[in-house]
């Protein structure tokens, strides 16, 4: 939902070459962890915009359960230089990215 987005963008944020991570603790007790996905006509028409989506969906696939902050919610926002970066490097990035956001 949308609400859940913009709570997302009040918590903390960790920018990237790829993309920008935003993780916001939920404080409800639940240790589920939720993740959401932005990727604005900035970054190309709907062919480009539908790649960087299904990258960060394979990402946070990849990373998430093992790294991810229990009970946060997380929103990856996707930046140009996503689509061409390497996705070795992208997944070094969000787990640099969650160590940041990790209290």
């Amino acid at each position: 939902m949308r609400r859940d987005f913009l709570a997302a963008n009040a918590g903390k944020r960790a920018p990237m070459p790829g993309f920008v991570l935003l993780a916001r603790d939920r404080a409800d007790g639940v240790a589920d962890m939720r993740i959401g996905y932005t990727v604005t006509k900035k970054i190309g028409n709907a062919v480009i915009r539908n790649r960087m989506k299904r990258r960060l969906r394979a990402l946070a696939r990849d990373v998430l359960p093992t790294a991810g902050l229990p009970g946060c919610d997380h929103v990856l926002i996707g930046r140009a230089g996503g689509i061409d970066r390497d996705f070795a490097q992208l997944r070094a990035d969000l787990v640099k990215a969650l160590g940041k956001l990790a209290p």
